[in-house]
């Protein structure tokens, strides 16, 4: 240690001593005895020279003799030698190094040192020289099979040794984070040994001077003060200087009392058992007239004392931790309680926990159960010598107080009702929890909001769930608030059900009581963890951990599940054998009736999983530990393989390698089909090769293609093995490409190699990623793609592969994006340049964004750093190349920036601003109850673009204290975005990611936002936002809930109901609200739906007029059926389009949920349409075909309805479920079936298509066989009067079996022409009032019937006629000219001759039933 400009030398002497622990160190597992250890340790002298300051300064060689013997009463040990240069200063320090066998040496030193009196004079011939103090600095121990050299207390490494050696792994409190240490591995050769701190200690004292005092001594002016001032000053250095590190002494005033003098010492070390040697040398030094009373130093209390309180709003039963830190480096702190200052101690109650940590004292105190008469003052002190350092703070809690209604009565009508249970404390509750108890269990639904310290908790009875009685059934509901530090608070809700049966004498009425909300009634509840608890509650509870000895290899998972015999527990955590608290990600708990149980699950084990784990289960004061130990065997995770694939000549030989990043014991094999060969291994550098000759013998089928695989095992037996090499035998003749690195290749073969072994330049030993893919062009391999990732960029891509399945991902990731940021400055030329090294940087984005738990302001620089390379200007071209290959990797880089703003942490930081050409974050952090406007403007000048983004007072009132609201703009990303969405037209704007930290809800949060758009055609702007569920989560611009509010010039106005990230489009898919088509289109869509509603009301109404008159016969009634339900699931489906149109058309944000239900019932109703038309021309199907075939009535309905009802109804639910998980049911823009997406369309346009094959296909078979006549048969005078009436038959089928929507088909699709776009919305928006004119009013039988009812009397005769002719002459007579024709169906011939209707009523009946469908 050289810190007053000496250089100390420490030699190493060719002793047996020193030569044993040299072979200790270096070769431990081949010593003859264990028992002979070496204890090396090294010893600080501060010395003073008096010799004159002109004297040339000359090398001094000091002999310093310590005898083992005279420690021990024994015999010599041997010399040392330290020789030291004289510097220009009068203090010199000296490092002596000290290696004895023997332990207690040590302690006999110490001893020794401590019975020393200093300073002591020094008999040098040339100058005298005073040894000020002597002490120990670092002592070396061997520790199994290594040595720690651990520093002393008050001493510490320097940092640049804690950085090139490594650390002794101990338990916390042991090794300082940070810069320094206190242990390390080894001896460092050459020093410096441990150092005293840099910082400073100040002892403050007092000591007595036994004269009188004056007046003048108040005055710091005065002669007499700056004389008792100076004198005084001069014997307090001359005392002082000795204590290890000391910098300064000043007198600050002096007090009655006698003369009391006040004074500082500042050292950089607390004087551990010199300050009375010190005291001593102050009265040498000091003039005997001024009669310092030697007895009378005091050290003075000093409250510079660090006292923290967790949580600071504590509440009864909460575990409460007090906290002291001191930079005076001692264990020895206690506590006190109360005005008398009584000392706590450990117990049930009370946990003191001292440590030293980053050069600090701390000392925790933890009160369980903290209740009020736990309150009053608590005092931490520490004791060194004299010296006193500590503070005292007043300690309270607040009572829990819990407001709810006691007693509630429901009536079991279905009808829900809301308890509510408030805590008047808002404080740190983190949950509540409901529960019930009684005769009946009816379960509700719990809503809570912490902020405001409520809790709703609603329940729905029915009368099933109610049992009968004139009392009603009680169940007790208790509400119990659950804080973060323990504290509980309960209410109990008791709640009266009583059917609506047992309450007849209200009949009509509902009380009050119910249907408002309750009451609030102030009942204060006593706290769980207040309440006494039995002795059984209190004791440990009895763990048991997974028994099976846990080994296993890297890569391979495992878990350990521990279980404990009790339920009670107030906290479950796992820790580290290195005291590293694992996170919350790695292990669940669940409890259940006999008990709880916790289990680590490791999915992907790494070498960093080695060791002991703890599973900790408290209760209270009560702490239950189980311990496993896990031993992770090594194996590679990542293999290279040389080739990847290749092709060789059917017979010849090919070389296979196998290359890992670590040498290790591994076994490696080459398996080629079912045989196994030895490797032959072979280091390079850092890698690790094994290689194997294959030689192929020729084959009679060539070509062909080997598999060929290496396996790595180790020593626990173990074994992983590679992905496939490849190699293809092919014909000597048809090779054209032959290079001895890459293949031999036939003309437009593609082949990849790892660039590791390519002819990529790289520096010597380095290891490179990525791939190159090289093709058969001519007689050459030619580089098709490269995709290469330089040396620096693949080590940090296999960091964070290890980083994400480590332990401690918290700990290091910080560290780990500061390198990231480092090294992507460095490369920025090759990763502008080059498609994998881009690849990577947002591989490791991902990566490392997706174990984030909270992110500091420094990693956010790191990452802004990062992005503004990654997105400049010049890489665009890279960039294009990259999402050739993976499109989603620009919104994969988007996603990860939205994790890390998610987790950004502020604190109670200023508003943040950083800036970078290619990106800019700001953010605000809420302040308690005062909510400002967030507004923030980013501008770009190097790209003409600028937005800003503001979110008002009442939004921000809505999130929880202390988020931060963060926002990223970005100026180059938005044509990356666009080339990974190639169907879309670019975003013309910045695209700005908002985000909320700790956000809890999900309901609407209203954003606006305005655009610079540099875009000038007509093209209408939209508001999107980029989602990234879309296109099989590849990404994609979404409109939904974003609309814009104006357009100004190039100023683009947006408004949004949610956070994400933003931007513009200019869309020529959507029509402008303004346009003629869009204009022509609303009108005859409502003019069409409102006529279509009227005439299917008026179809439905004329049915129920003449529906006795009409459905005489089974044909006749189930026609009319059809066309009943035909014209209902219309007119539902019409209303519902409405409802759609006017969510759509409203301008705000679409209620989604409202919008999803409309498309449901629109697409269910329609369906129906089309599977009742299905039905009918089945119908006529079958009464044609199966003509003396009659099924029953009720058995026609059944078959009806499940094709009518059933089958719609279960495309339209496998729809809803297959699509809207993914929230890709409807359209973003309008409440109709998505296409872009899912094509959830398809389930309306394939039934409607494929019912509208059917139904022609019917027809055009009725027709056909109508117009064929039987061979034999003339057209007559009746046939040809038939034939019109047949004509009339197809005008009635053709709207009425719904042809005209296969005008839609041709609408499905973009850019189709707006000719089908009218037709297909005519024709369809009057299809009601086609199913009135030609399905009803066509009717004979309905305009009879008609008549007959409203003007009898007139028609009456006309009637009578049309009767008897009708009963005189049968018109489905088997002998008449127009049956022949129906029997004449798929080839049937004959004549049939009927007698009389009464001894054939089925014939006629199924013939009149076929006639009346053609009418």
């Amino acid at each position: 240690m050289n810190r007053h400009g000496g250089y100390p030398i420490c030699t190493y002497p060719s002793s047996p001593v020193m030569a044993m622990w040299r072979h200790y160190q270096f070769n431990s597992g081949e010593m003859k005895s264990r028992r002979r250890t070496t204890l090396c340790f090294m010893f600080i002298v501060i010395y003073s020279s008096r010799a004159a300051r002109d004297l040339n300064p000359e090398p001094a060689v000091h002999p310093l003799v310590l005898q083992e013997r005279e420690l021990e009463g024994e015999g010599p040990l041997r010399q040392k030698r330290a020789a030291i240069q004289s510097p220009a200063v009068e203090d010199y320090t000296v490092d002596v190094e000290i290696r004895v066998e023997n332990a207690s040496v040590l302690e006999s030193l110490r001893a020794r040192l401590d019975g020393l009196r200093f300073p002591i004079r020094g008999n040098h011939p040339d100058s005298a020289a005073d040894i000020l103090s002597i002490a120990v600095t670092t002592v070396c121990r061997p520790t199994a099979d290594e040595v720690w050299c651990s520093c002393e207390a008050g001493y510490r490494w320097p940092g640049e040794r804690c950085l090139r050696h490594p650390a002794c792994h101990r338990q916390r409190g042991h090794v300082l984070s940070g810069p320094h240490c206190t242990c390390l591995k080894g001896l460092p050769p050459g020093g410096p040994f441990c150092q005293l701190p840099e910082g400073y200690v100040t002892l403050k004292m007092r000591v007595r001077l036994n004269v009188g005092f004056q007046e003048d001594l108040k005055n710091t002016s005065s002669a007499l003060y700056r004389s008792y001032k100076t004198d005084l000053e001069r014997a307090f250095r001359e005392g002082y200087r000795i204590l290890p590190g000391f910098q300064s002494v000043a007198v600050t005033g002096f007090t009655k009392g006698s003369v009391v003098v006040n004074y500082e010492v500042k050292t950089t070390t607390p004087p551990s058992g010199f300050i009375q040697t010190a005291n001593e040398n102050v009265m040498k030094n000091l003039n005997k007239t001024y009669r310092m009373d030697d007895g009378s130093f005091q050290g003075v209390p000093s409250n510079e004392t660090k006292f923290t309180i967790t949580p600071e709003l504590i509440i009864e039963g909460d575990s409460v931790t007090l906290q002291c830190e001191n930079d005076v480096l001692s264990p020895n702190v206690s506590w006190h309680y109360g005005e008398n200052r009584s000392e706590i101690q450990n117990s049930s109650k009370f946990l003191i926990y001292n440590e030293i940590l980053n050069m600090t004292s701390v000392s925790r105190l933890t009160i369980y159960n903290f209740t009020q008469s736990d309150a009053g003052d608590y005092a931490c002190k520490l004791l060194m010598d004299i010296f006193e350092f500590g503070t005292s703070r007043k300690v309270s809690a607040i009572p829990v107080r819990i407001w709810a209604k006691e007693e509630i009565k429901v009536m079991c009508d279905n009808n829900p009702v809301t308890f509510n249970c408030c805590s008047e404390n808002n404080g740190n509750w983190s949950k509540v929890e409901w529960k019930q108890e009684g005769k009946i269990s009816i379960v509700g639904i719990s809503e809570t909001d912490l902020e405001s310290s409520c809790s709703m908790y609603t329940v729905k009875a029915n009368g099933t769930q109610c049992p009968s009685g004139s009392v009603g059934t009680t169940v007790t509901y208790t509400c119990e608030f659950i804080s973060s530090y323990g504290a509980r608070g309960s209410k109990n809700i008791n709640v009266t059900f009583v059917s609506v049966g047992d309450n007849s004498s209200h009949k009509g009425e509902v009380p009050e009581v119910l249907r408002h909300a309750m009451e609030v009634s102030t009942v204060q509840s006593t706290t769980w963890n207040s309440l006494e608890t039995n002795k059984a509650q209190e004791q440990q509870a009895n763990l048991t951990i997974t028994p099976d000895p846990i080994s296993v290899s890297e890569g391979q998972s495992f878990s350990i599940k521990c279980s404990s015999d009790m339920s009670n527990y107030d906290e479950v955590y796992w820790n580290t054998s290195a005291g590293i608290r694992l996170h919350q990600r790695f292990f669940t708990v669940r409890q259940h009736p006999a008990g709880a149980e916790s289990v680590l699950t490791v999915r992907t084990a790494t070498r960093e999983w080695n060791g002991t784990y703890h599973c900790i289960f408290r209760y209270k004061d009560a702490y239950s530990v189980a311990t496993k130990d896990v031993t992770i065997h090594p194996l590679p995770l990542e293999i290279m393989m040389d080739p990847l694939e290749a092709s060789s000549l059917c017979a010849g030989s090919h070389c296979f390698k196998c290359c890992v990043e670590e040498d290790e014991d591994y076994s490696v094999t080459f398996q080629v089909d079912s045989s196994f060969f030895p490797a032959v291994k072979e280091v390079r550098g850092k890698q690790v090769c094994y290689k194997y000759n294959l030689q192929v013998k020729p084959v009679p089928t060539c070509p062909k293609t080997i598999d060929v695989f290496c396996h790595f095992t180790n020593a626990a037996n173990y074994s992983v093995q590679s992905p496939p090499m490849k190699l293809t035998l092919v014909p000597g003749e048809n090779v054209t490409c032959r290079d001895p690195l890459i293949s031999v290749g036939e003309p437009g073969k593609i082949i990849q190699k790892l660039c590791q072994f390519s002819q990529i330049p790289r520096s010597s030993g380095s290891v490179v990623g990525g791939t190159v893919t090289y093709k058969c062009v001519g007689s050459q391999w030619r580089e098709e793609r490269k995709n290469c990732i330089s040396a620096p960029i693949y080590s940090l891509l296999r960091l964070a592969k290890a980083l994400i399945k480590s332990p401690s991902q918290d700990q290091k990731l910080p560290t780990y994006l500061k390198d990231l940021s480092v090294s992507t400055g460095k490369e920025k030329k090759d990763i502008h340049a080059c498609p994998g090294n881009l690849g990577a940087i947002v591989n490791i984005l991902n990566l490392v964004s997706t174990v984030l738990t909270q992110v500091n302001l420094e990693m956010m620089r790191d990452l802004l750093s990062i992005l503004n390379v990654i997105l400049d200007t010049s890489s665009l071209n890279t960039w294009q190349k990259l999402l050739d290959q993976q499109s989603n990797r620009s919104s994969q880089l988007l996603h990860s920036v939205e994790r890390f703003s998610q987790a950004l942490q502020l604190g109670d930081s200023a508003p943040l601003s950083l800036s970078h050409p290619n990106v800019q974050m700001k953010s605000m952090v809420l302040t308690r109850g005062h909510p400002k406007i967030y507004q923030q403007q980013f501008v770009f000048p190097d790209s003409d673009l600028w937005g800003d983004v503001v979110i008002d007072e009442c939004q921000l009132g809505s999130l929880p204290p202390e988020s931060p609201v963060v926002t990223v703009a970005f100026p180059t990303l938005k044509a990356m975005l666009a080339q990974a969405t190639p169907r879309r037209a670019p975003a013309s704007s910045l695209v700005m990611t908002t985000t909320v930290s700790r956000r809890q809800a999900a309901a609407p949060f209203g954003i606006a936002m305005t655009f610079k758009s540099n875009h000038y055609s007509r093209e209408k702007p939209q508001c999107v936002f980029w989602n990234f569920s879309l296109a099989n989560h590849t990404g994609g611009w979404d409109p939904s809930g974003c609309y814009v509010k104006e357009v100004r010039g190039d100023r683009v106005s947006c408004y949004c109901d949610h956070l994400t990230s933003f931007s513009i489009l200019m869309s020529p898919d959507s029509p402008d609200p303004d346009s003629l088509m869009k204009i022509l289109l609303d009108i005859i869509s409502y003019i069409g739906l409102g006529f279509s509603i009227l005439s299917l009301a008026a179809c439905l109404g004329v049915e129920a007029t003449v529906w006795k008159a009409v459905t005489k016969n089974r044909t006749s009634y189930m026609r009319h059926v059809c066309i009943v339900n035909i014209a209902a699931s219309l007119l539902v489906a019409d209303a519902w389009f409405i409802v759609a149109a006017a969510l759509q058309d409203y301008d705000a944000p679409l209620n989604r949920t409202a919008c999803v239900a409309a498309t449901f019932f629109i697409h269910f109703f329609y369906l129906s349409v089309f599977f009742w038309m299905l039905t009918l021309g089945l119908m006529l199907f079958y009464r044609l075909v199966f003509i003396l075939h009659d099924a029953s009535k009720s058995t026609q309905k059944a078959l009806a309805f499940s094709l009518g009802y059933v089958c719609p109804l279960a495309i339209a639910l496998i729809t809803l479920g297959a699509t809207q998980p993914r929230d890709a049911y409807t359209r973003r823009n309008a409440c109709w079936l998505n296409w872009e997406d899912t094509k959830a369309l398809l389930a309306f346009v394939v039934p409607a298509l494929v019912i509208v094959v059917v139904n022609l296909t019917i027809t055009a078979v009725v027709i056909t066989k109508i117009l064929r006549p039987s061979i034999g048969d003339r057209p007559s005078k009746p046939e040809k009067s038939g034939l019109l009436q047949i004509g009339k038959s197809v005008g009635v089928l053709t709207p009425l079996l719904g042809l005209t929507w296969g005008f839609g088909l041709a609408t499905v699709f973009q850019g189709s022409n707006a000719v089908f776009h009218i037709v297909f919305t005519l024709l369809n928006a009057f299809q009601g009032l086609f199913i009135l004119l030609f399905g009803c009013l066509w009717d004979q039988k309905v305009q009879e019937a008609l008549l007959n009812k409203f003007s009898l009397s007139r028609w009456s005769s006309q009637h009578s006629k049309s009767t008897s002719l009708g009963s005189s002459t049968p018109v489905f007579s088997m002998s008449s000219p127009i049956s022949r024709r129906f029997n004449n169906l798929f080839g049937k011939t004959g004549t049939y001759n009927v007698s009389t209707p009464e001894t054939t009523s089925s014939s006629v009946e199924n013939s009149s039933s076929a006639y009346s469908l053609l009418n």
